[in-house]
């Protein structure tokens, strides 16, 4: 029988938490000098003033407060000895979340630079972060947020969180019915391997970082555990430090079932994955021009193209909305009304839908909804993986000319610069070719940007071929420019209802119909870093416009391998970057079904296509690549023709590579 943590036990943890809030000073050291005592008092004041900055959204005055925060740390440290050093842990995780947050937000923040753990000789201190330690050059070095296999079985440190007497008996207390016992949302942690390997969906457990960790965004947004339960602020305190200690596991063996755990009880409870079934013409409702329109309009940055799906619902793609979320299938073909979305959708179970204050669906547009079900939820899209945002838009796109396409983007991208364009500052427009430059920037840089794309194009159809002029692109594409870097994080905030990461300076996005480039540039840039920042983005939106269900990785993995082996674009720590976050998402990737199926995370997924494509445009395969071009031009699907051209399935070709990595 596990023993349950007593309260005394819970409070140790929250004192290891949040230390700076308890005993002050004793938290520092045994006997801590007064220098030690004041220094030690000025950095949690700094770092709380960062946090509470942080979420007030005055950034500059978080950035400010954090740089007082790390600069007093390293001080701190300086004047303490080495034992003192691991009483500072708790702290020191807290301004790397405060600056993770930050970077989240888009905030100018430089990297992180904190002292490792002071030695014997003074020599040896070098200023880095301690969470990334050495390794050998032959690997590269893997980041925190994207590590993907359980942690060694060692014991966690002295004063550590245990996870057999303080963790497991929380999960079995608060999740157990759900989670242990059962099965719901497809997700079984009947151990703490299962824990650790996480639902289909994705690992829900970071060693080493709260943020990434849905298992603790869950129960801090209330979202888990169902039924009206809750944890307790000392228990989800305890949960954090874990986490941030390294999720370790201090057992005899990490396989072990958790008590009262039963593998596959609730497998009956939760409905299975409804199967993708084509339309056969005789529906009255389409999913491509009925449904996914009403998905798209109320339900993006909360299921669609979202961050952080909400309630681990995800219904960027129809194979996606079958799936369902973490309470199984919303989806019951041939039971419109007794299905979970069209409940949530009438307020009938749970919080309404949709949330964060948007209005309701009208009955008739439920009563849609209901009625596609009901005649079996077929697919007349192109396929169950391409994305709605683009399946809405094809029935219309695919009967306009290139010049009605380009007057629909020029009113898409007025309407997007006018969202972010808080100032009220004056546009301008600047015409080419191919694209139609905007931005509230000066007219010369507007010039610059338009110059530089159409410099940099002819490197794109190197690649990607096609009509000249408006037609390329099947109607001209939009630059959009953005004159600071909180400009930019602010437009994709406004207008895509998403964060972008911290390092980010350009991207592009096409739904079907919009298709545009983000960039920041300014009278400050040089024209060839501006035209640096092009290159990947106007190959990547050429490809995605060569057909409908184009996956993104395939687009975006073509622009960054353009990118990459072009002259002069990537400078050799660049180079070193990207092979590091290829290696990194490759080591995420079991196999071709879970990177096809979308199971990576967006940017591992990204870094995948670039070194996948890279081998379909080497010299050997050049022709079978030309040859899918051509046939998607034509009108194939994306599947039909890559195995048509390669004369391989793609998850052969997929798995073959992965086992051409992995020496196999």
């Amino acid at each position: 029988m596990i023993r349950r943590p007593s309260i005394s036990e819970l409070w140790a943890v929250l004192a290891l938490t949040f230390g700076y809030a308890l005993a002050g000073a004793n938290a520092v050291a045994v006997d801590p000098t007064p220098q030690q005592r004041e220094t030690y008092q000025a950095v949690v004041k700094a770092t709380n003033e960062a946090f509470k900055n942080q979420l007030a959204g005055k950034l500059d005055d978080a950035v400010e407060s954090l740089i007082a925060a790390e600069k007093g740390f390293t001080e701190l440290v300086q004047i303490s000895a080495p034992e003192t050093y691991d009483k500072l842990v708790p702290t020191m995780n807290r301004i790397e979340q405060v600056h993770a947050r930050l970077q989240l937000e888009g905030a100018a923040v430089l990297p992180l630079r904190l002292p490792p753990r002071p030695t014997s000789d003074p020599s040896a201190m070098t200023t880095s972060n301690p969470a990334t330690a050495p390794k050998p050059a032959s690997t590269p070095t893997k980041s925190r947020t994207t590590r993907r296999t359980p942690p060694p079985k060692t014991p966690p440190m002295d004063n550590g969180v245990s996870f057999t007497s303080v963790v497991q008996p929380i999960l079995v207390g608060r999740c157990g019915q759900c989670h242990i016992s059962g099965s719901k949302g497809g997700f079984q942690m009947t151990s703490y391997e299962s824990l650790m390997k996480g639902p289909s969906e994705g690992v829900v457990v970071f060693p080493g970082d709260v943020i990434a960790s849905r298992l603790i965004e869950t129960i801090e947004t209330g979202d888990m555990p169902r039924g009206g339960g809750k944890v307790p602020p000392q228990e989800l305190a305890a949960l954090k430090m874990w986490v941030t200690q390294g999720a370790k596991f201090d057992g005899p063996d990490p396989m072990a079932l958790f008590d009262g755990a039963t593998v596959g009880a609730d497998a009956a409870a939760t409905p299975a994955t409804p199967m993708v079934r084509r339309a056969t013409g005789k529906e009255t409702v389409s999913f491509a021009s009925d449904i996914a329109p009403l998905l798209v309009a109320n339900c993006t940055g909360c299921h669609i193209d979202a961050m952080q799906t909400r309630g681990g619902l995800n219904m960027s793609s129809f194979a996606q909305l079958l799936r369902g979320g973490d309470t199984g299938a919303v989806v019951s073909p041939g039971s419109g009304d007794m299905s979970l979305i069209v409940r949530k959708l009438r307020g009938m179970e749970g919080d309404r839908m949709p949330a964060g204050g948007r209005p309701p669906l009208s009955d008739d547009a439920i009563a849609l909804v209901a009625k596609w079900i009901d005649e079996g939820a077929t697919l007349d899209g192109a396929n169950e993986n391409q994305p709605i945002t683009v399946m809405s838009q094809l029935a219309w796109a695919e009967k306009a000319t290139p010049a009605e396409m380009t007057e629909r983007r020029a009113k898409l991208a007025s309407e997007h610069v006018a969202l972010a364009n808080a100032a009220n500052a004056s546009v301008e427009v600047v015409p080419t070719k191919h694209f139609n430059v905007v931005g509230t920037v000066s007219r010369g840089t507007l010039e610059t940007v338009a110059d530089q794309a159409e410099t940099n194009l002819p490197d794109a159809r190197t690649l990607v071929s096609g009509s000249a002029g408006e037609a390329y692109y099947h109607g001209k594409a939009t630059i959009i420019v953005l004159p600071k870097r909180y400009d930019y994080s602010e437009f994709a905030k406004m207008v895509e209802q998403r964060g972008i990461p911290a390092s980010w300076n350009s991207h592009w996005r096409f739904d079907g119909i919009d298709a545009y480039i983000a960039v920041v540039a300014s009278d400050r840039d040089e024209p060839e870093v501006i035209g640096q920042r092009l290159v990947s983005p106007i190959a990547a939106l050429a490809m995605a416009t060569r057909g409908g269900d184009v996956p993104h990785w395939f687009a975006e993995g073509l622009g960054v391998a353009l990118a990459a082996r072009g002259k002069g674009v990537m400078d050799r720590d660049a180079r070193r970057q990207l092979e590091s976050e290829i290696y990194e998402a490759t080591s995420a990737m079991d196999n071709a079904k879970k990177f096809l199926d979308g199971k990576l995370a967006p940017e591992q997924s990204d870094r995948v296509g670039a070194a996948l494509v890279n081998t379909m445009i080497d010299r050997s395969r050049r022709r079978q690549f030309d040859a899918m071009l051509r046939a998607l031009e034509s009108g194939s699907a994306f599947e039909v023709a890559f195995e048509k051209s390669f004369g391989v399935p793609l998850a052969g070709y997929v798995d073959g590579w992965l086992r051409s990595v992995r020496g196999g």
